[in-house]
């Protein structure tokens, strides 16, 4: 499934992406293009301007410079004068005949530049500058008339766009190199990038799976107990069915334990816990929660102390009562995983604004590549499950509720021997 929505996602957005940098590339190559166009057609003007003024200027016409003329601009250029044509046989070819004749055709009939509009008394030149057709061949063509001697000089010219649809190829095929590379490019980087996006949905679903066969075991083993239970109670004497009741009670009890602590998580998931932020004396807390297990402690015969600061301590805006539930959480765990004779510490230190509320023992301690697995849920360190007292659900709701409160939860070890778990908040 992931494996086909990763690849789905990489084309969805290589095809979104690429498509988005094509028309964007096609904008800017047609604006490229109409440019590169404008410039060699005022180019064009520029160069045709300058054979104008030469022939205006001149009363003898000079084959030489007509003819690095037509080496510099690579003009093809036919001159009457007065309907006759003058010879200039490296300027032009007999193939371009007919275009010099269709040349003026068209610029009699779309431009108005008649011969005959020229007399004796005429001193302005008339000219147009116009595209063209030679043989399906784009070209540049203009049509001159000269007022000279009395008479008319009459000029054609002839300029292929060869020149430009080479530029404008090359343009084209650097844009589409460019489109190629950008799109392969893409494409490599949404993969990587889909493929990290998708990361936490199959982490999320491995944890989901996982999650779910551990409930199902956790609810089934007090349910199968209440059942056999239930069952020995009924084919069981009379005397004996108060302490068949009585295991039924209590694996109740566990079940219920079990529910309400992945309500708890279900809550904290979907983010409809809701914190009743006070400002809560944090030494009265932890004095408060050390009085609570103070007599369990001693039951197991474990040390429980506690450590406040010596100076006052100023108020933390928080949830008294999900912070007790922590605190709890975490002593809890503590008397559950120190031996006879161990120690328990509660204490409390305020350092650079932030509050630190720890709870240490001198139990067995935890690996450090475990660390951090205590909080992932049902994880416990008794892989055999014996405590049947803890589900493996605590620590992880102890650090939901401290991260609702903007703070952190992590476990280090104790000085000397055994384990801490530090809560720290703002």
């Amino acid at each position: 499934m992931f494996k086909k929505l990763h690849i789905r996602l990489t084309l969805l957005c290589t095809i979104v992406s690429g498509s988005i940098l094509i028309l964007m590339s096609l904008a800017c190559l047609s604006f490229q293009e109409a440019n590169s166009r404008e410039s060699y057609f005022s180019d064009f003007r520029v160069n045709v301007n300058m054979l104008i003024n030469y022939l205006e200027e001149q009363s003898v016409i000079s084959h030489i410079w007509l003819a690095q003329f037509h080496n510099d601009t690579h003009f093809e250029i036919d001159i009457q004068d007065n309907g006759e044509p003058l010879a200039f046989g490296s300027l032009t070819t007999v193939s371009k005949e007919e275009a010099f004749a269709r040349i003026r055709e068209t610029a009699r009939n779309e431009h108005n530049i008649y011969e005959e509009t020229i007399t004796p008394q005429s001193r302005l030149s008339v000219h147009a500058e116009f595209t063209f057709t030679d043989k399906q061949t784009p070209c540049y063509a203009a049509m001159v008339l000269i007022p000279k001697n009395g008479g008319v000089l009459n000029i054609a010219i002839l300029h292929s766009m060869e020149e430009l649809q080479k530029t404008l190829l090359t343009q084209r095929l650097l844009f589409a190199a460019v489109d190629t590379a950008g799109t392969i490019f893409l494409a490599i980087f949404f993969w990587l990038f889909t493929w990290r996006m998708i990361l936490p949905l199959i982490e999320n679903r491995r944890k989901q799976t996982e999650f779910i066969a551990s409930t199902s075991h956790e609810l089934r083993s007090p349910l199968t107990v209440m059942l056999s239970s239930l069952s020995a109670m009924r084919q069981a004497p009379p005397e004996d069915a108060a302490r068949f009741s009585k295991i039924i009670e209590l694996e109740g009890k566990r079940m219920s334990r079990l529910i309400n602590d992945m309500l708890t998580l279900s809550g904290a998931d979907s983010s409809s816990l809701t914190l009743r932020k006070t400002a809560v004396e944090l030494d009265t807390l932890l004095l408060s929660s050390y009085e609570k297990f103070e007599s369990l402690a001693r039951d197991k015969s474990i040390s429980l102390g506690i450590t406040l600061p010596e100076d006052s301590v100023p108020p933390c805006h928080c949830d008294k009562e999900r912070m007790e539930q922590a605190l709890s959480i975490l002593l809890d765990n503590a008397l559950s995983y120190t031996p006879a004779g161990g120690r328990v510490c509660l204490s409390l230190s305020v350092s650079q604004e932030n509050f630190l509320m720890r709870v240490a023992d001198n139990g067995p301690g935890i690996p450090d590549a475990e660390k951090e697995a205590v909080f992932d849920r049902f994880y416990r360190c008794d892989k055999s499950h014996k405590d049947k007292n803890h589900f493996g659900l605590g620590l992880c709701i102890a650090r939901e509720i401290v991260r609702m409160h903007k703070g952190n939860l992590w476990a280090e070890d104790a000085k000397g021997k055994g384990t801490a778990f530090v809560i720290m908040l703002k």
